[in-house]
């Protein structure tokens, strides 16, 4: 059985999202074949999974991860061996210097659209994670990743909000209330770590 079988089985309301989830997919494989990363925000819980997010895709999540063979050979046996492969993603929360020091001289709700203008390529996707789909700071982002050709997708909740007419893919989980809307997010993402990880790491 699929992640997103096995996923949907578990959650039947998620049946909902099912396209959406797969095209979400899909968009992150593109880029990641490309030679594109992942960039990912959201704030307060959403900012806590843009982090774990990237923990799963930066190291080894469900199964073993060998790092390419010509760098493990560079290295040697004892360095490899304590080395993982991983997958290029970047969680836009984390950058804690950069935001007091960018909200000390600037507006707040651009510090986002900002890491975007520095960090992203055309070639990679932007993830932004609002439960409402109207978080002021993650639009701006999402403007910033269009204007550069960016692929956006998002996560967010029954109603979509603002930030679904913006996306290349949106998973809008079928639940209105900020911790009911979470509480899915996380089987949702890790489904997709899942899908992931299994098509880069065979």
């Amino acid at each position: 059985m699929g992640n997103i079988d096995l996923l949907c089985r578990r959650y039947p309301q998620l049946n909902a999202c099912r396209g959406a989830i797969e095209a979400v997919r899909d968009v992150v494989i593109t880029a990641f074949e490309g030679g594109g990363k992942l960039l990912i925000a959201g704030n307060g819980g959403s900012a806590a999974d843009a982090g774990h997010i990237a923990g799963e895709l930066l190291k080894n999540f469900c199964k073993k991860r060998p790092i390419p063979e010509d760098i493990a050979a560079e290295l040697g046996e004892e360095e490899a061996s304590q080395l993982e492969g991983a997958l290029p993603v970047i969680s836009l929360p984390d950058f804690t210097s950069f935001y007091t020091a960018y909200a000390n001289d600037r507006h707040a709700d651009y510090g986002f659209a900002q890491l975007i203008l520095g960090l992203g390529q055309a070639q990679d996707v932007f993830l932004a994670l609002s439960t409402s789909g109207n978080s002021k700071n993650i639009l701006h982002a999402i403007r910033v990743a269009n204007a550069k050709r960016m692929k956006v997708a998002g996560l967010t909740g029954a109603t979509g909000g603002a930030m679904c007419r913006h996306c290349a893919a949106c998973i809008c989980v079928p639940e209105r209330e900020t911790f009911a809307i979470q509480e899915l997010h996380l089987p949702v993402y890790h489904a997709l770590c899942r899908e992931w990880e299994d098509y880069f790491f065979k």
